[in-house]
């Protein structure tokens, strides 16, 4: 089957290509340090050995409910039904069908990785592979990425005509990234090395979506 590609188009199909390939880079790299114990490894101690502040009462639920923005069901949550409005807006499946793709294979890739690293989380204190455990890459950070960068996404390229001209809210969605990332690290749900992992890898498959997204073109989507 052939596509009729814009210009435009390929070029940014081309683009998100080559930045999906690099952050998959970075999640091999990560990986390897994990399995092979290496300058990574040592940071995730260097930063559990610190002196941790307790957070109690109001601050912990605080920090609670932005860890939750990673949450599975939570951002799935808001993103299919996002989705669902955006794509009913358009008459098109489009939003809708992406964003099942990109759960489907964030959710299958990282739970896969979890599986066979096996990693043990740092509120055990004690760093062990294949232990069963479920922590290298982290699920909320790459959840956190793909889910609200997936429905930045969508927003931008559904909102791209007058009065508003393609909102772009990437910011945002680094914000909440980084957010969850500081969390889980105060929290000690997940290490350093998890939580970097888990960007990458998330980040990977979210331009690899839009990438696709890029490669088949539709009528009903503004831009």
């Amino acid at each position: 089957m052939q596509f009729d590609i814009s210009p435009k188009r390929r070029h940014e199909m081309f683009h998100a290509m080559r930045v999906s390939g690099l952050l998959l880079l970075g999640f091999i790299i990560v990986t390897e340090q994990v399995l092979t114990r290496g300058y990574i490894y040592r940071i995730d101690h260097n930063i559990e050995d610190l002196k941790h502040h307790t957070f109690r009462g109001t601050s912990s639920h605080i920090l609670l409910a932005i860890d939750d923005l990673g949450l599975r069901w939570f951002t799935a949550t808001v993103l299919l039904v996002s989705a669902a409005i955006i794509g009913w807006r358009f008459k098109s499946f489009r939003p809708f069908n992406l964003s099942v793709l990109a759960l489907l294979a964030l959710n299958g890739v990282v739970g896969v990785c979890k599986l066979v690293i096996g990693r043990t989380k740092p509120r055990l204190y004690v760093d062990a592979l294949h232990a069963n455990g479920m922590s290298y890459p982290s699920g909320h950070a790459s959840n956190a990425l793909i889910s609200w960068g997936l429905l930045a996404y969508l927003i931008y390229r559904y909102t791209n005509r007058a009065p508003f001209q393609g909102l772009r809210l990437y910011p945002l969605v680094g914000i909440i990234t980084g957010s969850v990332f500081i969390v889980s690290l105060i929290r000690k749900t997940h290490w350093f090395s998890d939580l970097l992992g888990g960007v990458f890898i998330g980040g990977a498959l979210l331009v690899a979506i839009i990438a696709l997204d890029r490669f088949i073109p539709s009528e009903k989507q503004p831009s």
